[in-house]
C-alpha cells in the first residue's frame, strides 16, 4: 500500500527551513482549545479502577443507551439497539468499515468529496477501491454531486455534512435526494456528521432524518457517523458511533470483534455522561459562533453556519502559508494538501483556518491575517 503523507506532514516539510519562534498560533488542526467540561473529567477519574477489566468490543449497554438517547433528543429518531454501534471515535470506522464492506466485492468503487478528510483516501487505498472525487468548488457552492453513470458504478458514497474543510452543509431536501439515489442505484450512503453539533443559525440535519423523511425508516443503504470530540471538547475520549442499516451493522459488529478497537471502560463511563448531557455544549458553540462572526467582519468573507472552519481563498496557498508564518508567526493549512487533482485541484488557492481558540486570540489573529490578503 502506498499512502500519501498526511496534510500535517506535508505542512512540516513546507516550513522545515523556517525558524520556529515562540508564541506561534496554529490554526491548522480542528482540535478544540477549550477545557473539557469538569463533569466529564470527574466521571473519567472516578472510574479509573475499571482499568483492570477488559472492555467489550460492542461497548457497554449504558454507553449505547446514552448514544441512543442523544440521537433521539437531537434528531427525533428512536433507533433500535441493533441499528447502533459505539466506536472508538470515528477515524477507525472510516478506515476499517470500507475494508469490511468491500471484502467480497469486485470491482469496487467509492466516491467522496474533494477536498476531504484524508482517512477516506486511506480507506480506499487499503480496500483497493476505485475512487470518484466529488469536487467541491465555489461554483457548485461546495456541494458534492455525481452523474447518473457514476451513481450506477458506486458501491459506497461518503458525504461529509457539515463539511470539513469548506463548511458547506446539505439541507434536508438535499439529503433526501441523496437517500433516494442510494435506494434507486443501490449504493451504500454514509454521512460523516462529526461537525453536526457546531452550528449557529440552524441545527444541521442528519442523514438518518432524511432517510425517515423519504419513508426509509429501516435505513436501508444508509449510515451516519458522529463523535463526541467537537461536541464536548473531548477528542481524547475517542467516543463515536455508527448508526443506520442494521443488516449491515450486524455483520460489521461481528467483524469488529477481530479488529481490537474496544474503548477502555473509564473512557466509556466519561463518554456516557458527555453524550447524556446537552447544556455543556453551549459555551464552546457560542465561542465558535463569535469567532465566525469576527471572520466575517474582519476578513469580509462568507462564513459557514456550521463547523468552526473558514475556507479562505488566498491565491497561492503554499506561498501564503510560508509568508504568514514568517511575518506573523501564524500557521494555517494549505488547501492543496487537503485535496487531489481531479480535472482541477479544488483545494488549490485556499487555506483552512480552524477558529478553535478564545475570541480574543482569534480577533488578534484575524486582524494580522487580513494584512496579508
Amino acid at each position: 500500500m502506498e499512502f500519501q503523507s498526511y496534510p500535517f506532514e506535508k505542512l512540516n516539510a513546507l516550513i522545515k527551513d523556517l525558524p520556529q519562534k515562540e508564541g506561534r498560533i496554529s490554526l491548522t488542526i480542528g482540535e478544540p482549545q477549550f477545557q473539557t467540561p469538569e463533569f466529564i473529567s470527574q466521571a473519567l477519574s472516578q472510574k479509573v479502577s475499571l482499568l483492570n477489566k477488559y472492555p467489550k468490543t460492542s461497548g457497554e449497554e449504558s454507553l449505547k443507551e446514552a448514544l441512543l438517547g442523544f440521537v433521539q433528543r437531537r434528531f427525533g429518531i428512536t433507533l433500535a439497539k441493533e441499528a447502533m454501534i459505539p466506536t472508538f471515535g470515528t477515524r477507525e470506522v472510516l478506515f476499517n468499515f470500507p475494508q469490511f464492506y468491500f471484502f467480497d466485492k469486485s470491482p469496487k468503487t467509492m466516491a467522496y468529496p474533494n477536498p476531504f478528510y484524508q482517512i477516506y483516501e486511506g480507506a480506499a487505498i487499503a480496500s483497493r477501491a476505485r475512487v470518484i472525487h466529488m469536487n467541491l468548488t465555489k461554483k457548485n457552492e461546495f456541494k458534492p454531486s455525481l452523474s447518473v453513470k457514476e451513481m450506477q458504478e458506486c458501491d459506497l458514497v461518503i458525504l461529509n455534512s457539515p463539511n470539513n474543510p469548506t463548511g458547506s452543509t446539505l439541507s434536508l431536501e438535499e439529503l433526501k435526494r441523496w437517500v433516494e439515489w442510494a435506494l434507486e442505484y443501490d449504493f451504500l450512503l454514509l454521512n460523516d456528521e462529526c461537525y453536526s453539533e457546531i452550528y449557529s443559525d440552524f441545527k444541521p440535519t442528519s442523514i438518518l432524518e432524511a432517510s425517515v423523511a423519504v419513508g426509509n425508516a429501516n435505513f436501508k443503504n444508509i449510515l451516519a457517523l458522529n463523535s463526541v470530540s467537537k461536541r464536548s471538547s473531548a477528542p481524547g475520549l475517542r467516543s463515536g458511533f455508527i448508526a443506520g442499516d442494521s443488516e449491515i451493522l450486524k455483520q460489521y459488529a461481528q467483524y469488529r470483534t477481530y479488529v481490537g478497537c474496544a474503548s477502555p471502560l473509564p473512557l466509556q463511563e466519561a463518554a456516557k455522561v458527555a453524550w447524556s448531557e446537552d447544556s455543556h455544549t453551549e459555551y464552546s458553540r457560542g465561542q465558535y459562533i463569535k469567532n465566525l462572526q469576527l471572520a466575517r467582519e474582519i476578513l469580509g468573507v462568507e462564513v459557514p453556519s456550521a463547523t468552526f472552519y473558514v475556507w479562505l481563498f488566498v491565491g497561492d496557498d503554499l506561498e501564503f502559508t510560508r509568508n504568514l508564518l514568517q511575518k506573523e508567526n501564524i500557521l494555517v493549512l494549505p488547501g492543496s494538501f487537503l485535496s487531489r487533482e481531479s480535472g482541477i485541484n479544488p483545494g488549490s488557492g485556499y487555506v483552512r483556518l480552524a477558529l478553535v481558540y478564545e475570541q480574543a486570540i482569534i480577533k488578534d489573529v484575524l486582524l494580522r491575517i487580513k494584512k496579508w490578503l
